[in-house]
């Protein structure tokens, strides 16, 4: 049965009327907010009265194949759009694109495909792109090819929850697509000379005295932010630490590693030749295995997060588990000491068994789940095996199970190795989480 118009929320209900209004506008939503049906549902409003004829939207692939259409059909509204979805093989991309219909959905990764297809005689009047925060590199070949096409767009809607995962420099991108420059300036030099400081050597940018507040007023008329707090009632989430100690001689191995840039493992020698190298060495001791090699043969050299996650399964046996990995050396553990594990496929299939309640460990790579993916009736509980740098990646994985429809407390646990980068990662996260609360918090007043 499909959902009625009258189900909408007041704040979904004035993103529609924001988008309606204005041509290009992004929607800052956390994650569960209902960016899809808000979009979906300006689209068919503008189709109705005829103000746009072919909509693209662009998606992560797995949100390209399973959700969108998805959405598109729960709600009496919007079930009448016509779709087509435009990712596989090329032979499969033309065929689906000459089909006539109103919203055509195609993976963020076809882009600059797409646009050496079309060139300039560009057919899509208006575009969605879900998950903005993946066009935030100008020197991404995805973002040079939307901006080639985008004298050609007539509306532009820009939707994410994590707009500045990495700090402010991550905005530019994205809002110039919107406004091709007029408010942050005409390049990323500029914004980067306007806006932030620089050391010595030219590497590291911080936000000169009074920037942010001056970003945050330039972004106001162009954005419409919403925090799940402030509108939805979800169930506690609750964080977990499980500190994991590696052995001794593992520790010891570690120690020396992040010292001296090299160390005897097993009697192969290990070696890293810059800190980057050397700060992913050192997130695989601490998961339990390193490669040798590059990224071919490997050794295991501890199970500490393995029977922590067997502490933590016997702990919640009615429970379902949604764990995140990072290396293949963990799914290849996880899949070897788990037997009924399901990993997620590329198509989504595990998708349905999970809120099923069919799987009782679903493993996933947070690149690969992170957006658009609705987990919350699986189950209540995530276990990061392996953490993430990125606090996008690690906010929207989480929000597969904290969003909308859970009914449950979730809780995140995090498996951190003592004394070892695990803990670096987790400072990390929360010193980006600060930066990108306080652009949001700015923008919805």
């Amino acid at each position: 049965m499909s959902l009625s118009r009258d189900l909408l929320h007041d704040y979904q209900r004035s993103g529609v009327q924001r988008i309606i209004e204005n041509p290009f506008h992004a929607l800052w939503l956390d994650m569960g907010l209902g960016k899809s049906v808000t979009s979906l549902t300006a689209i068919a409003d503008l189709s109705d009265a005829m103000e746009v004829s072919k909509v693209l939207i662009i998606a992560p692939l797995r949100v390209a194949n399973q959700t969108w259409h998805k959405e598109l059909l729960n709600w009496e509204h919007t079930k009448h759009l016509t779709y087509s979805i435009c990712t596989g093989s090329e032979k499969k991309r033309l065929a689906a694109l000459h089909k006539d219909v109103d919203v055509y959905i195609i993976n963020r990764e076809n882009i600059t495909w797409l646009v050496d297809n079309y060139k300039a005689k560009w057919p899509f009047d208006m575009v969605v792109i879900d998950e903005a925060s993946s066009f935030k590199s100008t020197k991404a070949q995805r973002w040079k090819a939307l901006r080639k096409v985008r004298p050609y767009i007539d509306r532009l809607v820009e939707l994410t929850g994590t707009p500045a995962s990495n700090g402010l420099m991550d905005v530019y991108a994205q809002i110039y697509l919107l406004d091709t420059g007029d408010r942050l300036g005409r390049n990323m030099t500029a914004f980067k000379s306007r806006y932030f400081e620089t050391d010595y050597m030219g590497y590291k940018y911080t936000l000169r005295s009074g920037a942010e507040q001056e970003i945050y007023k330039k972004l106001e008329d162009i954005t419409m932010v919403l925090k799940s707090e402030d509108y939805l009632q979800l169930p506690d989430r609750v964080n977990v630490t499980v500190p994991v100690t590696l052995p001794p001689k593992v520790k010891k191995q570690y120690d020396e590693l992040e010292k001296e840039f090299i160390v005897d493992v097993l009697d192969q020698e290990l070696a890293v030749f810059n800190a980057a190298a050397l700060a992913n060495k050192l997130l695989q001791f601490s998961n339990g295995a390193c490669y040798t090699d590059e990224y071919k043969n490997w050794v295991e050299l501890h199970s500490g997060k393995i029977d922590a996650l067997k502490d933590i399964i016997e702990d919640n046996p009615s429970e379902n588990i949604l764990v995140a990995y990072n290396y293949k050396t963990d799914l290849e553990r996880l899949t070897s000491t788990f037997k009924d594990a399901v990993v997620l496929d590329k198509e989504g299939l595990a998708v349905d068994k999970w809120n099923n309640g069919e799987i009782k460990m679903l493993l996933a790579h947070p690149a690969s789940a992170s957006m658009g993916l609705n987990l919350q009736k699986g189950g209540s509980i995530i276990v990061w095996f392996g953490l993430t740098w990125s606090l996008e990646l690690y906010q929207q994985f989480n929000a597969r199970l904290h969003r909308q429809g859970q009914t449950k407390p979730v809780r995140i646990i995090h498996l951190v190795a003592d004394g070892c980068m695990d803990e670096k990662v987790v400072k990390a996260i929360e010193s980006k989480a600060k930066t990108q609360d306080e652009l949001l918090d700015y923008l919805k007043q």
